[in-house]
């Protein structure tokens, strides 16, 4: 079964910090086939509170996400993403998309 990140974020705060991530984050994503989808927030996001971003990370499978997400050097990169802006990060698993 398929495997997902489904991310909200607030608003982009460190635009550097924000480029490191997706330089770091694009070799690590092919390793793991991981496809980024982003659905129009003015559609998804109806109670939020402080996020303004969505982000969908889909995996080819749940272990895969899983394992992404502990990857040694994704918790380097994920160090970027959290400098660039607050967000919350859910694994789940099914067939969402």
């Amino acid at each position: 079964m398929k495997g997902y990140w489904l991310i909200l974020g607030e608003a982009v705060k460190d635009q550097d910090a924000q480029k490191r991530y997706g330089e770091l984050w694009a070799p690590i994503a092919a390793r793991y086939d991981a496809k980024v989808k982003v659905p129009d927030t003015q559609t998804v996001l109806r109670e939020a509170r402080t996020s303004s971003r969505v982000i969908v990370v889909e995996f080819p499978s749940y272990e895969q996400a899983k394992a992404c997400y502990e990857d040694a050097e994704y918790q380097e990169a994920a160090r970027f993403a959290t400098q660039a802006s607050s967000r919350e990060l859910l694994i789940l698993e099914g067939e969402l998309i």
